[in-house]
Parts: C-alpha cells; sequence; structure tokens
C-alpha cells in the first residue's frame, strides 16, 4: 500500500502533508469533499456514494489516493486499470469507469485510468493535486504500465461554445491564449492532450466534452 509524507507549502509556510490510500474510515469526509468540490450546476448523483467507495478499496485498492494535511481529509483521486485502444478511443466516463462502481476494473491492463480527483476549496493552492498525480505516475511505473489515461472536464469551454469547436478551444488552451480550470492544471500536471469527446459526462459547463489527457511512462518504449 502506499504513503508518502512530505511537506506542501502555503505561500511560503511548509505545512505537513501525506499522500496515502484512503479505507473505509474515510467514507464520510470524502463525500463531503465530493459535495465541496462539485456544487451545482454538477449533478449530485455524481458524487460518491459508499457502494462505489467500497468497490474502489475493495477491487483495486492502490488506486484510491488521498491526501492530508495536518491531519485534516483535503482531497482524493481514484484509478482503475483498463485495456485501453488509442485506436478506438471514443468512450464516455460511464462506460469506462462502470459509473464509477469500476467492476470493469481490469488487473492485467496497461492503463491506469483516473475516474476522479477532486480538493476540497479550502485546501485548493497547495499543490494537493500535483502530489497526488505524481503518487499515480508512481504507480504506473511500477506497475509497469503503459499509460496513465483520464478524461478532462473542459468547464471554461461553455463561454467559447458559440464561438469555437472543442477542438479549437483545447488549441487556444495549448497555446497559452486561454486558461482552463481543469485542462490547464492536467497540462501543469505534465499530461497531454489526446482527443476530445463528445458524450463524456453530463457536464453543462464543458458542453458534455471532455479532452483525453495522457501521460505515458517514459521508462517504456513509445
Amino acid at each position: 500500500m502506499y504513503r508518502k509524507e512530505l511537506y506542501v507549502f502555503e505561500q511560503d509556510k511548509p505545512r505537513k502533508a501525506v499522500v496515502r490510500n484512503y479505507a473505509a474510515r474515510d467514507f464520510d469526509e470524502l463525500i463531503r469533499i465530493q459535495a465541496e468540490s462539485f456544487p451545482p450546476p454538477f449533478p449530485s448523483e455524481l458524487w460518491w456514494n459508499r457502494e462505489q467507495l467500497t468497490n474502489h478499496i475493495t477491487l483495486f485498492p492502490e488506486g484510491a489516493i488521498c491526501v492530508e494535511v495536518e491531519g485534516v481529509l483535503a482531497g482524493s483521486m481514484t484509478g482503475l486499470l483498463v485495456d485501453f485502444d488509442p485506436s478506438q478511443p471514443d468512450h464516455s466516463w460511464e462506460e469506462i469507469t462502470d459509473n464509477g462502481y469500476i467492476r470493469n476494473h481490469t488487473p492485467n491492463g496497461d492503463t491506469l485510468y483516473i475516474v476522479d480527483i477532486c480538493i476540497r476549496p479550502s485546501h485548493r493552492k497547495l499543490g494537493l493535486g500535483q502530489q497526488m498525480m505524481q503518487a499515480m505516475y508512481e504507480l504506473v511505473v511500477h506497475h509497469k504500465l503503459k499509460r496513465l489515461l483520464g478524461g478532462g472536464r473542459m468547464p471554461g469551454y461553455g463561454r467559447f461554445a458559440d464561438l469555437w469547436t472543442p477542438e479549437e478551444y483545447v488549441n487556444r488552451v495549448v497555446a497559452g491564449e486561454v486558461k482552463d480550470p481543469v485542462l490547464t492544471f492536467l497540462m501543469r500536471c505534465g499530461r497531454t492532450p489526446l482527443q476530445v469527446v463528445a458524450d463524456y459526462l453530463e457536464d453543462e459547463e464543458s458542453r458534455n466534452f471532455a479532452t483525453l489527457m495522457e501521460w505515458k511512462n517514459p521508462f517504456l518504449p513509445s
């Protein structure tokens, strides 16, 4: 199981943090963090429930990651293993994650797929997302997987949907002309855009689009 002790910084002040696997004792707080992190118009039925969380720690406990800051649970990230065919990349979040229940987890899969990431609003700007993403990269390397993959919401796209196609929007984010709260964050974490997918998730801000964001295992041949 995974546990890493480190410091994160609030401006110039170090704060002690722990990245670890979450457990049943964390469920109530994890659900509370989901509610804080994904307020309306994000559908509340997409917040974690106890059955989903139980599956996460039972079917693939290594992919159930959380972060504490000075004893306060501040965020989580969840993944499962899948076989991914780059020639057939289109899918929805519901299809590839089994609607968050991950009963389709494939122990011998070649790709670590990120189901979800959320950070408590009060603990943002501490670099917690990057630290959990790093833990997932380490999991990819440890298991000699081909890649880490996941669909990135495009919450900034709604403001430009009448002007640009989703692909044009992503190109402008990559060019630095527009900053997207999710895509830009994922790029800062080292992930790169692979393809825009339609009808990925019910998400008004993103117009139901998402961008598949990839991190390739640097220790394997391309």
